[in-house]
């Protein structure tokens, strides 16, 4: 296996808004890992398909870091599978109903029953993006 690079990390934040001028005070290095992996053995990436959650910042080809461990609760973004099928939604609690809830209207929300066999493989907690 080869030794990971060691990449500057720099200790100030860039604005997102006007320019502002900066030290450039390197802080260190990042291990992506330590940022966004708490439990290694139940963690596990996998890459988004389709735009049923783009207004949850999770886009077509982006790579998400799911964690099994994690309880998945009200409004955890989850990996479920419905009758087989896996897909990646905003769990809710409705009038005591579970659904699977998309972050783009032209979807529909899915409501899960006992007759659906769903089972929920983790939650998401960090998404990966190429922007270029």
């Amino acid at each position: 296996m080869a030794d990971t690079p060691q990449i500057p990390f720099f200790a100030e934040s860039v604005p997102a808004g006007f320019p502002t001028p900066t030290a450039g005070e390197i802080n260190g290095t990042l291990d992506l890992n330590q940022l966004c992996v708490r439990h290694p053995a139940a963690t596990y990436y996998v890459r988004a398909r389709g735009n049923s959650m783009t207004g949850a910042g999770i886009d077509d080809g982006d790579i998400l870091v799911v964690d099994r461990s994690l309880d998945h609760t009200h409004d955890s973004i989850v990996i479920a599978a419905i009758s087989g099928e896996f897909t990646v939604k905003k769990l809710e609690q409705r009038n005591g109903s579970h659904w699977l809830v998309p972050a783009n209207p032209d979807y529909q929300p899915i409501e899960i029953t006992p007759e659906q066999m769903a089972d929920i493989f983790g939650v998401v907690t960090f998404v990966i993006r190429q922007l270029q």
